[in-house]
């Protein structure tokens, strides 16, 4: 069966008659119990090609830092070599955290990467650090940062299309390359801006699922046509371990969950499992257990049948889903089932 929080009510969106989302993946670059960076990398193009071979309409990666389990911290270069193993299928960031880096580097980043791979690059854009305070300021952040973030990225736009707001500066490669931007988010502030800068918003309801109904509604509400997007365009995460049998898609959630609890609450320590499921008995364990409200885990149909329906009751256009199993055969059957179950006009 498809395991929620919650049952998903379905009554609170309800799209045209006929709607069908489309769907996409996020890509973790996970680094597995006794893996390396480079096994990651390796599991991230096979996750690709197969995504790539079954009609998914993208795969975006994550920046993120100072993480043991997490390899996508050099996301534009994680994005190159991928799409170097690919052909077809749209890559990006999903996101980029903009007020790590200035607006006219991360332009020449992502228009040399749209130069090499035309029309295959988004760049999604977000405004948290991507990383505790410390590692924040190993990284020189102004931590004042995001208060900045709607003019970087109006920047950052400008330069991508080879009208700088700066005087005298041009990003090369990047001027001209329009690479289309997304804003992320978790938040009605990021619901905000995307509408009013008429830009395809992302809501990271995969692990920050609170606000979700409030903000895609907001956005579409206030949003602004643009030269980018005439319509708006909304996009949310949901967990997803699809298997050939419940109990076998029961035990990966078991899984992902006790690896979780060590990840976030316990870093650094090695936890049994009845340790791990002590913790997540607890108050700060349901507080984790709460952010994956949005997973869907069971066999295909009625997965797949979770991902339209959740897409109906956010009431947005493309569900990306966060292939959550532990390894990366079962991550790849997990894509397949997906794919085998949704009609092919979904993907």
């Amino acid at each position: 069966m498809v395991v929620v929080n919650e049952s998903v009510d379905t009554t609170a969106r309800i799209p045209a008659p006929g709607f069908t989302p489309r769907v996409s993946i996020l890509d973790l670059a996970i680094i597995g119990r006794g893996q390396t960076a480079a096994d990651a990398f390796a599991n991230s193009v096979a996750l690709a090609r197969r995504a790539e071979a079954r009609g998914y309409e993208r795969v975006w990666y994550a920046e993120h830092h100072n993480m043991a389990a997490i390899a996508s911290s050099a996301t534009s270069v994680l994005i190159g070599h991928i799409a170097a193993h690919t052909s077809t299928i749209r890559l990006g960031a999903g996101g980029i955290m903009l007020p790590n880096h200035s607006p006219l580097t991360i332009a020449e980043q992502f228009g040399t990467l749209e130069t090499l791979h035309p029309g295959r690059i988004d760049l999604g854009l977000g405004r948290a650090p991507g990383s505790d305070q410390t590692t924040a300021r190993a990284m020189r952040r102004d931590l004042r940062a995001s208060d900045q973030f709607p003019d970087d990225v109006r920047e950052l736009q400008a330069y991508l299309g080879g009208e700088s707001l700066v005087q005298g500066v041009t990003a090369v490669p990047g001027a001209g390359t329009n690479v289309p931007l997304y804003i992320l988010g978790s938040s009605l502030f990021g619901a905000r801006l995307a509408a009013s800068l008429g830009l395809p918003y992302a809501f990271a309801s995969h692990f920050a699922p609170g606000a979700l109904l409030q903000a895609v509604e907001l956005y579409r509400s206030e949003f602004q046509p643009s030269t980018q997007l005439a319509e708006p365009y909304a996009i949310a995460g949901v967990n997803v371990i699809a298997a050939d049998d419940d109990e076998h898609a029961q035990q990966q959630f078991t899984m992902v969950r006790r690896t979780r609890v060590a990840r976030f609450l316990t870093p650094g320590r090695d936890l049994t499992d009845e340790q791990a499921d002590a913790v997540l008995a607890s108050p700060q364990g349901q507080q984790l257990a709460q952010m994956m409200h949005y997973s869907a885990v069971g066999v295909a149909s009625e997965v797949a049948s979770y991902i339209t329906e959740f897409a109906h009751h956010a009431g947005v256009d493309e569900v990306i889903t966060a292939h959550a199993s532990p390894t990366i055969d079962d991550r790849l059957r997990s894509v397949d089932l997906v794919a085998d179950a949704l009609d092919p006009v979904t993907i």
